[in-house]
């Protein structure tokens, strides 16, 4: 069992003077790389989140947290956005360019973590694995906050390591500002907190210093606390007023969805595995204790941040890939640590690893949607004070961002004062609610002889995503909507978009603009 002065060893690897200039250009080459990698589809249009990401961050810095109050997310990532877009603008390029800044900073941000925890070797196969990971190649193209989450994941899981393991107490202060700012970023920083927790409690079982662990343990697990307590009373509000069940509840899959979604598909995830699996039993059977407990560590929190997701997504679904970028960071720190390990059978590895991540085709899209082709195609017939009727209420903010100045907007749940954001608050019995017949006529009422109204609405073909007590409404409603536009005699059909339909990566769309002629 650990003693105290056992927790404080080994010391801190430090880069030597002399082997500063290669890691220097290593560093410098994988960036090029990486940046050369996920810029392909940089320019590509918006979906429906990224939509609300750059809708939210529109609005006063100071105003982005009463905003959220209605959304359901944490705050930083979006005033980080609203800072990002008074500098660079809020073109897609633009705001995709600050998801790429976080990814490529997963790259020191490994071999620092890799090297100070495992050494050196450690330290260049996790740079070279973050440079390449196909998770984070997708969403540095993508304005939403995950590839800061994966950053924050492995910055503050190096940290867990390094405080609770080795005993290196001046990281404490930086595991709290961490995890407080996965908090601050995610809902999902809540479940690796938990797992976090939970491998912290592993070790205190374990040790024979437990009073040690234990005041570290308040030390770091209650800065971070502490930290996000001010926000603590909007996430209540949050968690009772704005879920919107979406999405199915997880079953038996998720071996299937981690290796695909954080590992690049089964050839990358087998090859990895297997060396690194060989590594980390070469580790054990060495009686190498500190690499052991840390191992366990990093296993322990990722293990259980996923196991407590899916059991609370068992009531109310909060599961998809894109969340697992919380547990990207000690996957990578953990294959890291089982590749240096594996001798030439890590390197052999790698190398493929690297050669199946490094074409980022089957990870990225530019054409994620076709609102922007819809608005295109659309904005010559639109004029001031024309009505724009979304039938799936989170597409409004995505559907603003691509039409003229000066519309006026509705989704099925009824008129929108502020089409930047999505309504989430008790959004289930709203749209229950909203009865067609009562909801559309006023809105038809309100429109001038010779105004428009376009109703954009989603292709919901692939039946099995539109079955979740949301979405399965959403479909309901837009068909309702279209039928008694298409039948209202006040209305004369005018143009449909868009012009040349082609498959979209996320929701696909068409709209029709009709004219009013009475």
């Amino acid at each position: 069992m650990a003693t105290v002065a056992a927790r404080r060893l080994p010391a801190v690897p430090r880069v030597r003077i002399e082997g500063r200039v290669p890691i220097i250009l290593l560093v410098a080459g994988l960036t090029l790389v990486s940046l050369f990698v996920r810029s392909r589809v940089i320019t590509g249009s918006f979906w429906m989140d990224e939509g609300l990401s750059v809708g939210i961050a529109s609005h006063g810095f100071f105003d982005i947290p009463g905003v959220l109050h209605q959304d359901g997310s944490p705050p930083l990532y979006y005033m980080l956005l609203h800072l990002w877009m008074g500098a660079f603008g809020r073109s897609e390029a633009t705001t995709h360019g600050l998801s790429l800044l976080f990814a490529i900073l997963t790259i020191p941000s490994a071999l620092w973590a890799g090297w100070s925890l495992f050494g050196r070797r450690a330290g260049i196969i996790g740079a070279v694995l973050a440079a390449l990971n196909p998770f984070l190649t997708a969403y540095a193209q993508e304005t939403r906050m995950y590839s800061l989450m994966a950053l924050l994941a492995l910055l503050t899981s190096a940290c867990l390591v390094h405080v609770y393991v080795f005993g290196r107490r001046k990281y404490i202060p930086f595991f709290a500002v961490g995890l407080a700012a996965m908090l601050y970023t995610h809902g999902w920083g809540i479940f690796f907190g938990l797992g976090a927790a939970v491998s912290v409690a592993a070790l205190w079982f374990k040790s024979e210093d437990r009073r040690a662990i234990g005041r570290d343990f308040l030390l770091g697990f209650g800065g971070a606390a502490l930290l996000f307590l001010p926000w603590l009373p909007t996430l209540l509000f949050q968690a009772a007023h704005t879920g919107a069940p979406w999405g199915h509840a997880p079953r038996f899959g998720v071996v299937v969805q981690f290796s695909r979604g954080l590992l690049g598909g089964d050839r990358a995830a087998v090859a990895l595995l297997l060396a690194a699996g060989v590594g980390i039993a070469g580790v054990v059977s060495a009686r190498r204790a500190d690499q052991t407990r840390a191992t366990r560590t990093l296993a322990i929190a990722i293990v259980g941040t996923l196991a407590v997701a899916w059991v609370l997504s068992q009531i109310s679904p909060a599961w998809t890939v894109r969340y697992f970028a919380a547990v990207l960071g000690p996957v990578l720190l953990i294959a890291a640590l089982g590749l240096a390990n594996a001798g030439r059978l890590g390197l052999v590895a790698l190398g493929l690893v690297a050669l199946f991540w490094i074409n980022p085709k089957g990870y990225t899209s530019s054409y994620k949607s076709d609102v922007r082709d819809i608005g295109a195609n659309l904005r010559p017939f639109l004029h001031p004070g024309d009505l724009v009727i979304v039938a799936q209420p989170e597409q409004v903010p995505v559907v603003n961002y691509y039409m003229p100045a000066g519309l006026r907007y509705a989704s099925t749940i009824g008129p929108v004062s502020d089409p930047r954001y999505m309504d989430w608050r008790d959004s289930l019995d709203r749209i229950k609610a909203a009865h067609p017949p009562q909801v559309l006529p006023p809105l038809i009422a309100s429109l001038k002889p010779g105004q428009r109204v376009v109703l954009v609405r989603p292709i919901t073909d692939g039946i099995y995503n539109w079955t979740a007590p949301w979405t399965l409404l959403v479909r309901r409603r837009s068909a309702q909507w279209s039928q008694m536009l298409a039948t209202d005699p006040t209305l004369k059909r005018t143009v449909t978009a868009p012009q040349f339909y082609k498959p979209a990566a996320t929701v696909g769309n068409s709209a029709v603009l009709y004219t009013k002629t009475a």
